[in-house]
């Protein structure tokens, strides 16, 4: 049994890392190699590869694994954690036994030390038939949804990662900036924004959008729109830009909510157009 459940994972940051101890915890047996160690010089018997290196590194890795011949199992199954990628930097792997695959989790690795919740997670699986079977079958053992969509433009599908997972880091450091300057030291105002994140994070997986919008956006506020504006514009003149162009986006979301009257959120977008570069 134990045999069945081993995967091998080349390439030990911040996925790599923390996918191996999500394994462990799933009952996996896991060998975790960095990349830095080179290719083994035994050959790999684990019937699962996952190659959690960068884009750029996929397709040599997998030249030189295949001129090694290191794959050892004779049904193998080798992934990538690339969301920008699909199957075919693995190709030169690819053969009557060895089926190749993307499988991309939709989670935040921010530490090869920490590893995010997997629960509820997303994961894009997409390649040959008996990998994605594979992938598929270890995402849901990790309490993930695996997910293969058709004809995905794998591109903005990783830019809307990017902007969700980097976007909100940046967002809370302007916030973490902010209560700063309120009189909240950093680590408490760390630990305040962090709960706040998670909230509109299950706001927007239980109710989807525009409903999971707050604030006084979706109020159709135009006063406090611009009060926060004055303040920001003496306090942190920097986060100006960042304020405008969020709100910008929340007005749609607020429109179609009808919370208030049109005019209540055509007052909004005329406050922020006064703004410093908000025309």
């Amino acid at each position: 049994m134990a045999a069945q459940k081993s995967v091998f994972i080349l390439g030990a940051g911040k996925v790599g890392a923390g996918l191996a101890r999500a394994l462990r915890r799933a009952g996996y047996v896991v060998t975790l190699r960095p990349q830095r160690s080179g290719l083994p010089a035994r050959r790999i018997d684990a019937p699962f590869v996952i190659l959690a290196v960068r884009d750029r590194d996929l397709q040599p890795l997998a030249e030189r694994i295949r001129d090694a011949g290191l794959l050892g199992h004779k049904r193998a199954v080798v992934v990538h954690c690339a969301g920008a990628l699909g199957p075919e930097p693995l190709a030169p792997l690819r053969s009557e036994n060895v089926a190749v695959a993307q499988m991309h989790p939709m989670i935040s690795f921010a530490s090869p030390e920490v590893t995010p919740s997997l629960a509820r997670g997303q994961l894009h699986v997409d390649g040959d038939p008996r990998a994605v079977r594979a992938a598929a079958a270890i995402g849901r053992k990790l309490g993930m949804t695996p997910r293969t969509i058709s004809g995905l433009d794998r591109v903005l599908y990783h830019a809307a990662a990017g902007l969700v997972a980097n976007g909100a880091a940046a967002l809370a450091a302007g916030g973490v900036d902010l209560l700063g300057r309120a009189g909240v030291p950093a680590e408490t105002a760390a630990a305040m924004l962090g709960p706040l994140l998670r909230s509109v994070a299950d706001n927007v997986e239980a109710m989807g959008l525009p409903a999971a919008l707050t604030g006084p956006v979706r109020r159709g506020d135009a006063a406090g729109v611009g009060r926060h504006l004055e303040m920001l514009s003496r306090a942190a003149p920097h986060l100006v830009p960042l304020y405008v162009a969020a709100s910008r986006l929340q007005v749609p979301l607020a429109r179609a909510l009808g919370d208030a009257p049109a005019e209540s959120f055509d007052a909004i977008v005329t406050v922020l157009e006064k703004a410093p570069g908000g025309a």
